[in-house]
């Protein structure tokens, strides 16, 4: 049996010194930290130090926060933030886009294979596991924040997300659910030892063909070039996938050694404490973060949250002038 469900979830956590911690950003604070636990885990497998350990979580951690945010901006919102410029690193105004997410990731992961001269592949094949973790964690913390609704419906699982009309698909909940049953799909696949590219080339495909379908029940409220701009991505993704999964299998061999063989690496360098720093401090920036497309907290959060109201810090920005987002 199952019902409707009335979302009242409060999506914040606290505040400290007028900075508001959200659920949402938290979501990817244990996603950086799961993240971290698996590369050390499997840090033998790639011949890594604790050196390269947290340089890697660190530049993954950087281009998750920045990726997520150039696409969500430039694509997403730029009517919105090409009329508030200043407005641009104020994460704490929310604005992440999932697609930007991955893309960041996948250009941190990139610098940091081009630094510590690492094979990029392999390096993603360990990594597509850790960020199918995060995705899920994160929508997670959508729907904990009342966004990104469903259209419509009849089912007796949909919810009535705040101030919006109507019971809606939890598609966040649908998006989140699949991200995570990618963890286990990709670990089966990784314990067949099959040529580098094709764990992390599983992944892209899954992740976008998939999400097509999920997309179907989401209610787009803008288009990007005749499109709604997350179903371009999708299709985007799923492309590259295929066609790095077709190459990997063409043209790379197959894992001779098993991963749990012993290695002849040895640590030679230690985290140093900027490192350990960097790395706590990347981890503790995504609180602030609200879920994307809520430029209006003040409006959507302020009834239960009054420092909200008259914060110099959460601008109340006229009706007029809030972008209709997703």
């Amino acid at each position: 049996m199952c019902g409707p469900f009335v979302h009242q979830i409060d999506p914040i956590i606290g505040d400290i010194g007028g900075i508001y911690l959200w659920w949402y950003g938290a979501s990817y604070t244990f996603g950086f930290l799961g993240a971290f636990l698996w590369i050390r885990r499997v840090r033998v497998s790639l011949e890594f130090d604790r050196y390269a350990v947290y340089g890697l979580t660190i530049l993954l951690a950087s281009g998750v926060l920045l990726g997520g945010r150039f696409v969500e901006v430039a694509f997403y919102e730029w009517s919105y933030y090409r009329e508030h410029l200043w407005q641009i690193p104020a994460i704490w105004l929310g604005g992440m886009s999932t697609h930007g997410i991955l893309l960041g990731a996948a250009i941190g992961v990139w610098i940091f294979c081009r630094s510590f001269g690492k094979n990029f592949l392999s390096v993603a094949d360990e990594l597509a596991i850790a960020g199918a973790w995060i995705m899920g964690l994160g929508r997670i913390g959508n729907f904990i924040d009342g966004q990104i609704a469903g259209s419509i419906t009849e089912v007796c699982w949909a919810v009535q997300f705040p101030d919006l009309e109507g019971f809606r698909h939890p598609v966040v909940l649908y998006d989140g659910i699949k991200n995570l049953l990618l963890v286990p799909v990709l670990l089966f696949i990784r314990s067949r030892r099959p040529p580098p590219g094709v764990v992390f080339g599983n992944f892209v495909f899954w992740y976008g063909f998939l999400r097509i379908f999920v997309d179907f029940f989401r209610e787009y409220r803008t288009e990007f070039i005749g499109f709604p701009p997350g179903q371009e991505f999708n299709i985007l993704m799923s492309m590259l996938g295929l066609g790095l999964l077709v190459w990997a299998y063409r043209f790379q061999r197959v894992q001779d050694t098993p991963r749990s063989a012993a290695s002849s690496f040895e640590t030679r360098r230690d985290a140093s404490w900027i490192q350990r720093i960097t790395l706590i401090t990347l981890m503790a920036i995504p609180l602030v973060i609200p879920s994307d497309w809520t430029q209006d907290v003040p409006e959507r959060y302020g009834s239960r949250h009054e420092g909200l109201k008259y914060s110099e810090l959460y601008p109340r920005i006229p009706e007029s002038l809030i972008p209709d987002g997703p």
